[in-house]
């Protein structure tokens, strides 16, 4: 039986320079998406999964996200004082998340690469697996990405990526896994992933998109690259790098996602994901439609 999954990390530590100057000093998870920052979508989903303990990994620069999060007391009297319930009952909302996701921070330290996150917050989780959910990603879908995720894993007790279907014009710009086996509803066996290939050489019609279970045999292939790093000092540590190590001789499973996914991480998707959401908004959606209209008009 599948070990439960009860926590969660969250790489938080990249400079955002896809979006500069917008993040020189606001950091890239704290830039809204409808009427959250992004990387609220992310712990509300992870805590909406079950997950008791995040762990955001961050790196100097970064305070806004804890200010964020951290309960403010002070402040909600005050709104409830000057009669704004509801604006103090969604900054205490905010702040509750905080305690249901038992939120730690965590300095990144080691090399560059997107698997060092990963291997800093290992200490925390042991030998339990874990959920690795990117802080600028938003998924809008009936089942959170996590909770899909976390089914996965327990039908497997394996590594599982989150998928989706790609164009395979797209390719070059995604990891595209090498599927072995498809197992129904979504859930396939994969041999590894292809790095951005040729359209002509893409192995799937599938992309890797942010979303993994890791477990402690994932954690070990980190480790061993981040000790052969130190010995040479050259390149990055990828968390792709270790998972392909893994599954060169260990089953490692992809769950197809249902829902739609924003990727808030360049300047098109960021402003994309931003449309996206105000036009599901119940009271502003019906105004900028019509904004909308008046413009096709006028041109």
């Amino acid at each position: 039986m599948a070990t439960t999954i009860r926590r969660a990390v969250i790489p938080a530590a990249g400079l955002g320079s896809r979006l500069l100057p917008l993040t020189k000093a606001i950091p890239k998870e704290m830039l809204p998406v409808g009427d959250k920052p992004v990387i609220e979508h992310t712990v509300r989903e992870l805590v909406a999964s079950g997950i008791t303990d995040i762990t955001i990994v961050v790196s100097g620069g970064k305070g806004l996200i804890q200010d964020h999060f951290r309960p403010n007391p002070a402040l909600v009297a005050q709104l409830r004082a000057d009669g704004k319930t509801a604006y103090a009952d969604a900054v205490e909302e905010v702040g509750e998340l905080s305690r249901l996701g038992h939120i730690t921070y965590l300095d990144q330290h080691g090399p560059y690469g997107n698997g060092t996150p990963v291997l800093n917050a290992a200490r925390h989780v042991g030998d339990e697996p874990v959920l690795v959910l990117w802080p600028d990603d938003v998924f809008v879908a009936e089942a959170p990405r996590a909770q899909q995720l976390i089914r996965a894993y327990e039908a497997t007790s394996c590594p599982v990526l989150a998928l989706l279907p790609m164009d395979p014009a797209d390719s070059q710009r995604y990891g595209v896994p090498r599927v072995k086996e498809d197992l129904g509803d979504g859930l396939l066996r994969i041999t590894g992933l292809v790095e951005k290939p040729k359209p002509q050489d893409a192995p799937s019609a599938y992309a890797a998109i942010g979303g993994y279970v890791i477990t402690p045999g994932i954690i070990e292939e980190l480790r061993s690259q981040t000790e052969r790093w130190y010995e040479h000092r050259t390149g990055e540590i990828y968390l792709t790098d270790a998972i392909n190590a893994y599954a060169s001789s260990k089953a490692v499973y992809g769950q197809v996602i249902q829902g739609r996914w924003y990727d808030t991480g360049n300047p098109l998707a960021y402003l994309t994901a931003q449309f996206a959401a105000a036009l599901a908004d119940p009271e502003y959606g019906p105004h900028l439609r019509r904004l909308a209209e008046l413009a096709e008009d006028r041109s």
